[in-house]
């Protein structure tokens, strides 16, 4: 069965990024939107079994919004806002996990296990 997972790391910080806003979105339609918990991750998968379709998703990150909560003083507007990873899902029965390493002023991401 397959499954869209992902999880956040604040690498300025050295930790999980808690409380982090995100919304999931296929052809412009929000599938799935909430927050991180405590260990930077969704408690459920973002999309699994038939609701993971093959396509191009877009997953975006309320990175400054989290980092202004986290106590960071940023620029105005600042460097990085709202962060979106867009990506593919060619194969719906496999496991694609998205994860985000972020700070104030870089992002990374990879297809994870």
């Amino acid at each position: 069965m397959g499954r869209l997972t992902t999880h956040v790391l604040d690498t300025a910080r050295g930790c999980p990024a808690a409380g982090l806003a995100f919304e999931l979105r296929r052809d412009g339609v929000v599938l799935k939107s909430g927050h991180t918990n405590a260990d930077g991750r969704v408690d459920t998968p973002l999309l699994e079994g038939a609701a993971l379709q093959p396509g191009v998703y877009e997953l975006d990150f309320a990175c400054a919004d989290y980092f202004r909560n986290a106590g960071l003083a940023l620029s105005e507007p600042p460097f990085l806002d709202v962060v979106t990873l867009r990506f593919g899902v060619a194969d719906a029965s496999a496991h694609y996990h998205v994860p985000l390493l972020v700070s104030p002023w870089s992002y990374s991401t990879y297809r994870g296990s």
